[in-house]
């Protein structure tokens, strides 16, 4: 008996994340199980005006009621995410010598604007926001989307998605379980790829976007850069331990956090360096906690995203779990580009009609497809 070939898919993929920084993209090769090979990686950043739209979005959405019509922001940052994303794609795929007749598939993430975990009152809610057939009609290619949806229609956490392709980069690499990969983006998560190679994965708790929120309501800047305002702060220790004491860290995976599940009142009467070593200590202390909950020891911590620039975050990573700590580009990954090509690398799988979440990554009782396909012309 023959088993016929599997078939080799070049994707382009894309990410934007709650920082509301930049369109992330991103060019693999993969059939769905492996990556073949890497393309071309790029970023444009958002513009002013864009994120207003997006962030209009945001703040209707937390007074956005289950049984009420969606608010008309999101119509309009569903345009705005759309536009964007082919602007970006148009530029990166000029500069790079990408032309539409060689991607057999996009896969576009959309701008998240509510996530709510489901809980043992009601189910999840999450939403992406992008005109995936706008994408798809101005780059002359199919894109899919809405990877999210159906794992929370059917009970999971919604998040995090990425797990499956962490567990292709580390085999990639050659690495053997158990290993953790670490992604440090608005929220952290963490990935185990177990010795036997089965995925456990969660929300460890707020990585980079308390910082951000903390730093952007006080100053004209979007980040802690380079941690300094951290480094030049003293923790609050009793501050921090009423963070700590929140039943979410109490909690075994799979679980998931919105960007916002957490207040910045607590630190709103110390000064910005003591709070941004506070929030910075607590997305470490985070951190530690989930690599703890795991079911085995990971014997190396990757770490991708955004957070891994900031060196107080990543030192105070290092201190916390006591574990060997790498970056993605220790091991001859493209830190910045991750989530792009996870997304590429899922919408692969989403055509292949391969599953994309697990029992062991978002809790659904049985591993899942998700995600859409749109082609150009569809209405």
């Amino acid at each position: 008996m023959t088993t016929s070939p599997k078939k080799t898919l070049r994707v382009l993929g894309f990410m934007t994340g709650t920082s509301l920084d930049a369109v992330d993209m991103a060019v693999i090769e993969t059939d769905g199980h492996d990556i073949l090979s890497f393309g071309p990686a790029g970023e444009m950043k958002l513009d002013s005006e864009t994120r207003a739209v997006i962030e209009d979005a945001i703040e209707d959405a937390f007074d956005w009621e289950r049984d009420e019509e969606e608010p008309d922001s999101f119509e309009d940052a569903r345009m705005a995410v759309a536009d964007a994303h082919l602007a970006a794609a148009l530029g990166f795929m000029a500069v790079n010598g990408v032309k539409s007749s060689a991607l057999d598939l996009v896969g576009v993430h959309g701008q998240t604007v509510l996530h709510e975990a489901p809980t043992p009152d009601q189910p999840g809610r999450t939403v992406q926001l992008i005109d995936a057939a706008s994408v798809a009609e101005g780059l002359g290619a199919p894109v899919a989307y809405d990877f999210r949806s159906a794992d929370v229609a059917a009970g999971g956490q919604g998040a995090p998605l990425a797990p499956v392709y962490h567990a292709a980069l580390v085999r990639k690499a050659g690495m053997e379980g158990p290993v953790a990969v670490l992604n440090l983006g608005g929220v952290g998560n963490i990935t185990l790829i177990r010795a036997d190679g089965e995925l456990e994965a969660f929300d460890t708790g707020p990585a980079n976007g308390m910082v951000d929120l903390l730093v952007q309501s006080r100053m004209k800047k979007r980040m802690d850069e380079g941690g300094r305002l951290a480094a030049a702060g003293t923790v609050d220790q009793a501050v921090l331990g009423a963070y700590l004491a929140h039943p979410y860290f109490a909690a075994s995976g799979p679980k998931s956090l919105d960007r916002f599940d957490f207040s910045l009142d607590p630190v709103a009467d110390l000064s910005l360096e003591d709070a941004a070593a506070t929030l910075t200590a607590f997305a470490a202390q985070a951190v530690a906690l989930g690599v703890a909950r795991c079911s085995e020891q990971p014997k190396e911590i990757v770490v991708c995203g955004g957070g891994r620039h900031n060196p107080v975050l990543l030192a105070t990573i290092r201190e916390r779990v006591g574990l060997p700590v790498s970056t993605a580009e220790d091991k001859g990954w493209r830190g910045d580009s991750i989530e792009a090509e996870a997304f590429a690398f899922l919408a692969a799988r989403c055509r292949l009609g391969l599953p994309i979440s697990f029992p062991g990554t978002t809790g659904v009782s049985t591993p899942m497809t998700g995600g859409r396909i749109v082609e150009p012309g569809a209405e």
